[in-house]
């Protein structure tokens, strides 16, 4: 029986969405595992968010929308004094964990960071708990805080799989929207009815472009995108629980909805149902500040870096092997015109270890870049589909980001192949990166907090138990600046 297509009879919830919103209301708990990572997730994050308080492109867009716009009582800003409703809270915890590009990491067809939906999260958790407090409530705990992580993780991850967005050239942090949209709405308290109304608002509002992801036009968009992503959530979540209409076939309205405007008319797929395993398999960057198809592809260079440092004049060609999503994302030539577009490159990020030794946010800045060395050895490097790589990297057992580097000289010598076929951060060496992650988490707070106040909040991560019964307002206030 055919559907009259000028019909205005309301059609059934869309799947996908009723799924999100079941998941989202649901008393589905995580594995263990799933909880362990999200304590090591909830501390990577917020060092990550810290570290880049550093950075002055980054604090300049914090704060309020207007000045004086401060909110006695509302979500405040780790690491900062600003107190803030909880949209504009939301942004500012979303663009400092995304800053630095050094948070975790999801690669399947799409790609993204689920720990972007922190920025969200976070806020909120902060403002109810709170609002709890001064009425004499149940102040929401860290542990109620990562389990929200945990299923935003998922519902941003299992979409993820095997919908590319990138390809209709959508940008991922729509992802990042919709699920903070879902978990917000329920960690406000919503029923399935409105976690379902604002998913379905969120679908509607499309999708930004990738343009400022890609040569010619990388730039520091790329840096608050999620920021705005994650925010935009909270509206839509608000927004819901003030009784704001849903939208039921979002995505499959023909003609007007995302599948048919935007995705070229394909439904989505969800090919495992919604549970723990993004959590449980999430990628950490541990050791590097640097996009995440080009870890390994560092490592391989720091490992080069004493062989070749004594001998870069007599270089005759790099050649690098990369995974296919490398090949479209970082395989980048010409001039670059900001830190966003180096720490997209990657011939850049292989440069600079091989040079220095080293990768660090500070060199992605100006003063480095304009070592003459760097796009020296970036005009000698040949960066090639390696096949192995691509079917590693979409294997779902594996799921391995594969780079391999060789340097050969004029003499017609050359260093050994070095092929790294997962980072540290990666499941399979999650043991290896867990005391680093720390290590790494209380770098960036010592830098930042006077050294009392650091002691104390590095303390306050050191017990996973104690970190979990602690309500969220107790521990953002110990993470406002003295």
């Amino acid at each position: 029986m055919s559907v009259d297509p000028h019909s205005a009879e309301r059609p059934p919830l869309d799947t996908v969405i009723a799924a999100i919103a079941d998941f989202a209301v649901g008393d589905a708990q995580p594995s263990e595992l799933a909880w362990e990572t999200a304590y090591y997730c909830f501390m990577d994050t917020l060092g990550c968010g810290v570290q880049a308080l550093r950075h002055p492109a980054c604090t300049r867009l914090l704060g309020p929308v207007v000045p004086a716009g401060l909110v006695r009582g509302g979500a405040r800003v780790p690491g900062t004094g600003y107190e803030l409703d909880p949209v504009s809270a939301a942004f500012n915890i979303g663009a400092m964990i995304r800053w630095l590009d050094f948070n975790d990491t999801w690669l399947a067809a799409e790609w993204g960071h689920p720990s972007d939906n922190l920025g969200g999260i976070l806020a909120v958790a902060d403002y109810l708990s709170r609002a709890a407090t001064l009425n004499a409530g149940e102040p929401i705990t860290v542990r109620a805080l990562l389990r929200s992580m945990v299923r935003a993780h998922e519902i941003q991850g299992v979409l993820a799989l095997e919908n590319s967005f990138n390809e209709v050239g959508l940008d991922h942090v729509l992802l990042v929207r919709v699920a903070t949209t879902a978990v917000v709405t329920a960690l406000l308290g919503g029923t399935r009815e409105q976690v379902a109304n604002a998913v379905s608002n969120a679908w509607i509002d499309g999708g930004a472009l990738r343009t400022y992801r890609h040569a010619p036009n990388t730039g520091s968009r790329k840096s608050w995108a999620a920021g705005d992503a994650t925010s935009r959530g909270v509206w839509q979540a608000l927004l819901a629980l003030r009784g704001e209409m849903g939208y039921p076939s979002a995505l499959s309205a023909p003609t007007w909805g995302f599948y048919d405007a935007l995705n070229r008319g394909r439904p989505f797929s969800l090919p495992r149902p919604f549970g723990s395993y993004v959590m449980e398999n999430v990628l950490f960057k541990v050791s590097y500040p640097a996009e995440f198809h080009a870890q390994t592809a560092v490592e391989a260079a720091m490992r080069l870096h004493p062989q070749v440092a004594p001998r870069l004049a007599q270089i005759e060609h790099i050649t690098i092997e990369t995974q296919r999503a490398g090949m479209r994302i970082i395989n980048k030539t010409g001039p670059l015109a900001n830190p966003a577009d180096r720490d997209h490159c990657l011939q850049y990020m292989v440069a600079v270890p091989l040079i220095f030794g080293r990768l660090s946010a500070a060199d992605y800045e100006q003063e480095v870049a304009a070592d003459p060395r760097i796009d020296a050895l970036r005009a000698r490097m040949q960066v090639r589909e390696n096949a192995d790589f691509t079917r590693d990297y979409y294997d779902a057992e594996k799921r391995y980001i594969g780079n391999a580097v060789q340097v050969f000289f004029r003499d017609r010598s050359s260093t050994g192949r070095v092929a790294v076929d997962f980072p540290v951060g990666h499941r399979l060496r999650r043991a290896q990166a867990l005391p680093l992650l720390r290590e790494k988490f209380a770098a960036g707070v010592r830098a930042h907090f006077g050294a009392e106040q650091a002691e104390r909040i590095v303390a306050l991560f050191a017990e996973r138990a104690q970190l979990e019964a602690l309500p969220v307002s107790d521990l953002m206030s110990a993470l406002v600046l003295a």
